[in-house]
């Protein structure tokens, strides 16, 4: 292995980024283990599983930042040294406080590393073409991430405890701090670029705040002072950090980046799909666990279908993209998926029919058609976006990325039954992707 070699230092960023993901995820299937092993209320558990998200999300437009204004690679390894720690001590907790402590601390690590991989990416792959073939993988590496976690924590968990899922990001913060300096390049640091802490504090709190106010929608009503509360301040927050971002002379979201029609709807795009494909994990795993003789490994292996049809798809992504655009692969992409989600709304939360017929159709066509949108999408929502905004570009799309399924689950919700839910996403799938064909 040489320094800095485009190759291993991709595989490198890319197994952070499926890390990121995959924690996410992790303790989705093995939540009701945790649940009873600590006695804790529906509430506790939403709150618990929601911890990562909230402060990955909220601070990733922060973590961009640093990432463009310190330099990638220095907020990469501060990152990791936060995500790994908090990793370890999660599996220690003797109780919910501090693995709730926990599970914040990984993602406010995950929240530097993010951006700053991206941003590490593009000086190590300086050519636009490189960078695009590489960002049309990354958009997969993502999805692929999130399907691990949900397949390999009902394993581990099976096989050890829901404590032995923590040993996955532990490995891989480990592994990256090690090798970072041999096979990362030292990215330069933005001199003279303001922090704009006004609109990083804005943007954190407000995005935490609402994304908050929507997770307590499933154990609260929408007219509630627990939901209304935290969303109303945090949409507040959220108009206001929008006004000073056009007043500031150094903003932490210029608002020229987000002129770009076609970069709009990548973005909306990433959002999507992250948010189809996990409001589809979520109702599934719960629905087969409710199910006689299904327990955590057997829902688990209900979507090694998915994993595998993923993975594959992914490979093509890239060649397709060069080939036809990402504009039409994203598009493409989008219309199998919203196939999938229509047929799994159809047969795929009826018991009485059989797996091969009511689930497996809809697992081979929504990943399929996922992993193109994800790869087209990653592409349009960074093309054209300088080095030195390369963090920013990182932000901004992991911040799509975590938003999506928090606010379109959120709404799903309010529409009634698990069918329902995921026909209403296959509609909106279908609606984006006849606005990305008609977008020049």
């Amino acid at each position: 292995m040489t320094r800095a070699s485009p190759r291993y230092g991709f595989a490198l960023l890319g197994g952070v980024q499926m890390t990121l993901i995959f924690t996410l995820a992790s303790l989705a299937v093995p939540l009701p283990r945790i649940g009873a092993e600590f006695r804790l209320e529906r509430a506790e558990l939403i709150l618990l599983s929601a911890a990562y998200g909230l402060t990955f999300a909220g601070l990733l437009l922060l973590g961009g930042r640093l990432a463009d204004r310190y330099g990638g690679r220095r907020i990469l390894t501060t990152g990791l040294l936060v995500f790994g720690a908090a990793s370890t001590l999660a599996p220690l907790t003797p109780g919910y406080e501090s693995l709730l402590a926990a599970r914040f601390g990984q993602g406010v690590g995950a929240a530097l590393v993010a951006p700053a991989a991206m941003a590490v990416l593009r000086h190590l792959l300086p050519e636009p073409a490189a960078y695009g073939r590489a960002m049309a993988t990354w958009g997969g590496l993502s999805v692929f991430g999130a399907t691990a976690g949900n397949l390999l924590s009902g394993v581990i968990a099976a096989a050890t405890s829901w404590r032995g899922t923590f040993a996955v990001p532990v490995a891989v913060a480990l592994a990256a701090l090690l090798l970072a300096p041999r096979l990362l390049p030292a990215t330069p640091p933005g001199r003279g670029r303001s922090l704009d802490l006004p609109g990083a504090l804005l943007a954190t709190t407000g995005i935490t705040l609402a994304s908050y106010g929507l997770v307590l929608t499933d154990a609260h009503p929408w007219g509630s002072v627990p939901v209304l509360l935290p969303l109303v301040a945090g949409l507040a927050l959220l108009v206001a950090f929008g006004a000073l971002e056009r007043r500031t002379a150094d903003p932490l979201l210029p608002p020229d980046f987000l002129r770009d029609g076609r970069r709009v709807l990548g973005l909306a795009a990433i959002g999507l799909t992250a948010a189809g494909t996990a409001t589809v994990f979520v109702l599934l795993s719960l629905s087969l666990q409710e199910r006689p003789g299904w327990d955590e490994l057997l829902t688990s292996a209900a979507f090694v279908p998915f994993a595998a049809v993923l993975l594959g798809s992914g490979r093509l992504a890239g060649p397709l993209i060069g080939r036809y655009g990402p504009g039409r692969v994203t598009a493409t992409g989008l219309g199998a998926a919203a196939l999938g989600l229509g047929l799994l709304a159809a047969t795929g939360f009826d018991a009485s029919v059989p797996y091969a017929y009511g689930l497996l159709p809809g697992l081979l066509l929504l990943p399929a058609g996922g992993a193109l949108s994800f790869a087209g999408a990653a592409v349009l929502a960074t093309d054209g976006v300088p080095a030195h905004r390369a963090g920013l570009a990182g932000g901004v799309l992991n911040t799509a990325m975590e938003l999506g399924p928090t606010v379109l689950f959120a709404a799903l919700l309010t529409l009634g039954g698990d069918a329902v839910s995921v026909a209403a996403a296959a509609a909106l799938f279908a609606a984006l992707a006849t606005a990305v064909l008609r977008a020049k």
